[in-house]
């Protein structure tokens, strides 16, 4: 029996990289897992292998989270399977390189609804199921670019700022409805994303911790791998 057992965990993002391995080690923890991505056939190879390392059958919802009604729409159909959600990774993000002054209006927007605004909508579809059950992990994926504004990023940089701050004020907003959420930055692993770094499976004992905090845990803080 796992840290994780019995717990239902919607991960986004999933298809890949991080996404890919958080779902298959929460899974191998004991975790009911929702797959959450907007290309099917990258979930359905996830859900495979979530089977194969598990013997879990992975609920996949294809979900483009930037879509609020997308979104909604997703978690009712969790509640509807499961009745309920006590986990939630934020980990769907777009990573495409661009100046303050080379990104168009619609580049920004894109990465900030992918990166940002999707956080929000899942919390905020998410939080009253939490609410009624009085518990729920809430896990944002971060970088180090939120705060070193590194050259060339301006979108994802400033999208990653916001989500800290939003974590921040989620932690403060519903620690008192036993929901806890806490932001990760795993530095640079290696995804579609980019080509070079750790393997994700190497940071997701980190995660599972985060997922499977105790009644009064830590909230609102971040942590680092390493």
């Amino acid at each position: 029996m796992g840290n994780l057992h019995n717990r239902v965990a919607i991960i986004s993002g999933a298809g890949s990289g991080l996404g890919r391995a958080a779902s298959i080690s929460f899974a191998a923890a004991g975790a009911e897992v929702v797959l959450l991505g907007r290309r099917l056939s990258k979930l359905e190879e996830t859900a495979a292998l979530v089977k194969a390392k598990s013997q879990k059958e992975a609920l996949i919802l294809q979900t483009d989270v930037a879509e609020e009604q997308q979104v909604q729409d997703t978690i009712a159909a969790v509640i509807e399977h499961f009745g309920r959600i006590d986990i939630l990774l934020n980990n769907a993000a777009v990573f495409e390189s661009g100046t303050v002054l080379e990104l168009t209006s619609e580049e920004w927007q894109n990465q900030i609804a992918t990166n940002l605004t999707g956080p929000f909508l899942l919390t905020k579809a998410a939080l009253p199921a939490m609410r009624k059950a009085k518990y729920g992990r809430i896990i944002n994926i971060t970088s180090g670019l939120s705060w070193s504004g590194a050259g060339g990023y301006a979108a994802y940089s400033a999208a990653k700022a916001g989500l800290e701050s939003l974590t921040r004020t989620l932690a403060g907003e519903e620690h008192e409805h036993g929901i806890l959420a806490n932001l990760y930055n795993p530095g640079t692993l290696r995804s579609e994303m980019h080509a070079t770094g750790k393997d994700p499976a190497i940071v997701t004992p980190d995660l599972i911790r985060l997922a499977s905090l105790p009644v009064g845990g830590p909230t609102g803080t971040i942590v680092s791998y390493g």
